[in-house]
């Protein structure tokens, strides 16, 4: 075990030891991995699934490191099989481009850029580009899309062969990766290598004020090992040599942070929007151990109230399916203990999901098809930020009766 999983006794941007545990959801299996048919009948590893709060910087990160080769080995999440996401990354991209005066010339590169679902957009305004992807299956999706993209971690080393071949970068983005990376250090050094003089890095990840205030709990599994705001970001930055100049709050993931930064001596100051969000962290409190405590009670709450609607409509004879296979629906499945008793199947768009099983609770996962042969008479919306389009492209099967379940951030039916 102690080659999987490392336990993380300093915070990962200011290296403090202030760490004081705020949630445990228990021994769990990695969320993205499903299970193929002929692997039903191996044991499968299950690892703890703890947060810390960092009491010196505010961080909020997993007590435990799983080994990324693990987490990594056999991914399954291709950004495009959802049209949400590409809407938005497509409405991202030419925001950027337009906000920086980006050109034929400029050349934005994406950390973790998965299937080339951002850097698609940023080609067709007329950008050069440049994904950096390590799972090699998936890079080799964006490069038959005609997306360049490196099948490596981004280090500094991958840095280097990047400056050589392609020049420094305008900007660099890390949309729903950067609180996936234990050694954000090694990334900001390579970001600052990468980076022109007035180059901008943009992350975008889930924020810790919605996380708190929409009870967001299942956005915990291994591959999130941070949890970020405003403030901790702040330090971070400014421990590395750069700045943030600009925050937005955008709805993807049920609520997320864009930041923008720069090398310190580059032009530009904070925005008021920075400070706007401080002041908001500081008032809901984002570093009181009390905060999260009341916190883990709504969660039970939330298992509690879930767990009795689902059990009651199988003593009423009812069938429930879930909708959506993310990752965020195996956290909540396995802590919920929600398994095949109470869902027959999940329908999951993703091909790459169908005919395999989820991880913990091994509830089979299927193709829309069955919604049409064998319709149950709820759905539970497990993929929950994608709520109204799964609901609106499942008319048909609300016509004829069926209900939704949305579980967060209380069950409702809908």
């Amino acid at each position: 075990m102690s080659t999987e999983i490392t336990h993380k006794s300093t915070c990962r941007i200011c290296k403090g030891k202030n760490l004081s545990r705020i949630l445990s959801f228990g021994p769990t299996p990695p969320a993205n991995a499903f299970l193929r048919t002929d692997e039903l009948s191996r044991s499968e590893p299950y690892y703890p699934l703890d947060v810390n709060l960092c009491g010196v910087c505010g961080l909020v990160q997993l007590a435990d490191v799983v080994d990324s080769r693990i987490l990594f080995k056999d991914y399954v999440y291709v950004s495009s099989t959802s049209p949400v996401f590409i809407a938005h990354f497509g409405a991202f991209a030419k925001e950027v481009f337009t906000r920086f005066n980006l050109s034929k010339k400029s050349l934005v590169v994406d950390i973790g850029s998965n299937d080339g679902i951002l850097l698609r957009p940023f080609k067709k305004l007329g950008a050069r580009v440049l994904g950096v992807e390590p799972d090699t299956s998936i890079a080799n999706l964006a490069r038959k899309a005609g997306i360049p993209t490196v099948s490596e971690f981004f280090t500094p080393n991958t840095t280097k062969k990047i400056l050589q071949k392609y020049g420094s970068a305008d900007v660099i983005t890390a949309t729903n990766v950067f609180a996936h990376i234990d050694d954000i250090h090694a990334v900001a050094k390579g970001v600052k290598m990468l980076l022109t003089k007035e180059g901008v890095f943009i992350i975008e990840a889930p924020y810790l004020v919605d996380f708190l205030d929409k009870n967001l709990f299942d956005t915990v599994y291994h591959e999130h090992l941070s949890y970020l705001s405003v403030s901790a970001l702040s330090h971070f930055f400014e421990g590395v040599g750069m700045k943030i100049i600009d925050v937005e709050r955008v709805d993807s993931h049920g609520g997320s942070l864009r930041v923008f930064a720069k090398k310190k001596n580059a032009t530009g100051t904070p925005s008021l929007a920075v400070q706007e969000l401080l002041t908001l962290e500081k008032l809901k409190g984002l570093r009181e151990e009390k905060v999260y405590l009341e916190y883990e009670l709504r969660i039970l709450e939330n298992r509690a109230k879930l767990l009795s609607l689902l059990t009651g409509l199988k003593k009423s004879g009812k069938r429930v399916a879930g909708y959506g296979a993310p990752a965020k629906g195996n956290t909540l499945l396995n802590f919920f203990s929600i398994g095949k008793e109470l869902l027959e199947y999940i329908v999951d768009d993703s091909p790459h999901k169908q005919g395999r099983h989820t991880p913990g609770k091994r509830i089979p996962v299927v193709s829309s098809k069955l919604l049409i042969d064998n319709p149950p008479d709820y759905l539970l919306i497990l993929a929950w930020n994608f709520a109204p389009s799964i609901i609106a492209k499942n008319e048909a099967f609300r016509k004829k009766g069926g209900k939704f379940i949305i579980p967060v951030p209380r069950p409702r039916i809908v």
